[in-house]
């Protein structure tokens, strides 16, 4: 089973890309991120032609995440618990097959210096509760999506100049760990320790040329899940291409 996280800066701009890579790459789920459309603006059709059921939560023009599964999406939980006031659409959750999985689009936090880089901390901190909740059931949980962290100096090209950037502060680092410390594994860096590897590359300075990029993209497995863990990778095919995102797929294989 294989399921892959992947931030497509705006669903809509980016179709030809999301139709070329479901035909290329075959997940059996997709969990993405910033679709940046309101839900009966989704493009479901074409998707759907795939194979692929649709479940999304979006918003005009901002954040936005949506599941496309082969198989049926049930139980979904709609919205990131905790704060009945948030109306982002950051977080959506529901059941496929034998894995409980969450599209994740985690606050960016900057300014560090104002309200954004709270927000994203009490969002972190919303996160982990969620999370114990989930691992609770002793079930496989796939929590994927665009988590806004840099875990380590290596997972960012300029640690230096990233320093105080709201990827790579401790306190988001610490929060990140915290997730980590309740018993998930991150998929990627299980497989790939010490391994330099980018999932976003800026669209400016030549970034993607000069692979300056960043590691924030990752998928958090349960115990469970953990155990049926294959493989795991970056496909940095669709970045590559013509009017790509600027974040590239990350993929894990599961068991059946």
């Amino acid at each position: 089973m294989r399921i892959a996280t992947w931030n497509v800066n705006s669903i809509k701009a980016r179709l030809p890309r999301v139709l070329e890579w479901l035909q290329e790459a075959a997940p059996d789920v997709a969990l993405l991120q910033e679709i940046k459309v309101q839900d009966e603006g989704f493009p479901a059709e074409p998707i759907e032609d795939l194979g692929y059921n649709v479940l999304a939560h979006g918003q005009k023009s901002y954040n936005g995440v949506a599941i496309l599964s082969k198989r049926p999406i049930e139980d979904p939980l709609i919205g990131l618990p905790g704060d009945d006031g948030d109306e982002q659409a950051r977080y959506l959750e529901a059941t496929v097959g034998t894995v409980r999985v969450a599209a994740i689009y985690l606050p960016n936090g900057n300014p560090t210096d104002g309200d954004k880089f709270t927000y994203k901390l009490n969002w972190m901190d919303r996160l982990r509760e969620r999370a114990q909740t989930l691992l609770e059931t002793q079930e496989s949980i796939v929590l994927g999506g665009d988590y806004n962290v840099c875990p380590l100096d290596d997972d960012c090209w300029d640690p230096v100049g990233f320093a105080d950037d709201a990827l790579c502060r401790p306190e988001s680092r610490a929060r990140f760990n915290a997730l980590l410390h309740l018993g998930l594994t991150e998929a990627f860096r299980a497989q790939h320790p010490g391994e330099i590897a980018y999932s976003y590359w800026d669209y400016q300075a030549g970034a993607w040329q000069k692979d300056h990029g960043l590691r924030i993209d990752h998928l958090l497995l349960s115990p469970e899940a953990a155990d049926r863990l294959i493989e795991t990778g970056i496909d940095k095919r669709p970045r590559g291409r013509e009017r790509p995102s600027d974040h590239t797929p990350v993929w894990c294989e599961l068991s059946e």
